[in-house]
Parts: structure tokens; C-alpha cells; sequence
């Protein structure tokens, strides 16, 4: 099946989410994305979650979402590390297309501007 969404103009909204859940198979990726031990890994880029034993990647500061992965390039809103990304992030959305290029897309619509890109969603 073809992709359904396009992420190309979105402003990486799905990297906002608080609970960027990693397994210990992405810690692992990411230390040898970054040749380090996985304990700096798990040290360094991620922090503990909500759920026993969970772990989340660390956030930054942003100017559109509040806090964002810490991966995301501010100005460009792509990821820094496409190839060593966990595999939530390689999986999303998980079904046809994700809420917010639907909600992107009405938008851009509505404004009658392609490039129209909202942060209120």
C-alpha cells in the first residue's frame, strides 16, 4: 500500500508527543548510532517514562510545540537521526495516515494556502 500522508511540510508534530516510548532494542540503536556504551545512550537520550521500567526520549525546548524530541532540527523540523530512530518512530502513525496531516490538510483547505502550517492542533 502506497503511503496516504505526506510529512514533508509538517511542522514534525508527531516528534512532540511526551511519551516517545523506547524499547531496549532502540537504546541499542542508538548507541551504536551515536558509538557509545548503551548505558550513555540510555543515559544521554532518553529519560525514565510513566509507566514502570518505561523509558522516553529526552525533550528540548520549542518554539511551536512547547517540547520536542530532542532529535529534531529546529529549523529544518526533520529528524537528525533517521537511521538510528526507535522503532515507535519508524512505525507511525500505525494506520492509513496520521490525525494531524488530516487536520493539516483542511487547514491548508480552508486558508487556501499550501504551505499554511498550524501549531494549534
Amino acid at each position: 500500500m502506497a503511503n496516504q500522508f505526506n510529512c514533508l511540510k509538517c511542522p514534525a508534530y508527531c516528534c512532540s508527543y511526551t511519551r516517545i516510548i523506547v524499547t531496549p532494542g532502540d537504546i541499542r540503536r542508538l548507541a551504536k548510532y551515536h558509538g557509545v556504551s548503551e548505558e550513555t545512550a540510555r543515559t544521554r537520550y532518553t529519560k525514565k517514562g510513566y509507566e514502570k521500567n518505561e523509558r522516553i526520549l529526552r525533550h528540548k525546548q520549542d518554539e511551536h510545540f512547547t517540547t520536542i524530541c530532542q532529535f529534531v532540527d529546529s529549523e529544518t523540523r526533520r529528524c537528525t537521526i533517521y537511521a538510528g530512530r526507535p522503532k515507535i518512530c519508524r512505525e507511525f502513525p500505525g494506520t492509513h495516515r496520521c490525525g494531524y496531516y488530516d487536520f493539516l490538510s483542511f487547514e491548508r483547505r480552508t486558508q487556501e494556502d499550501p504551505d499554511y502550517i498550524s501549531t494549534t492542533g
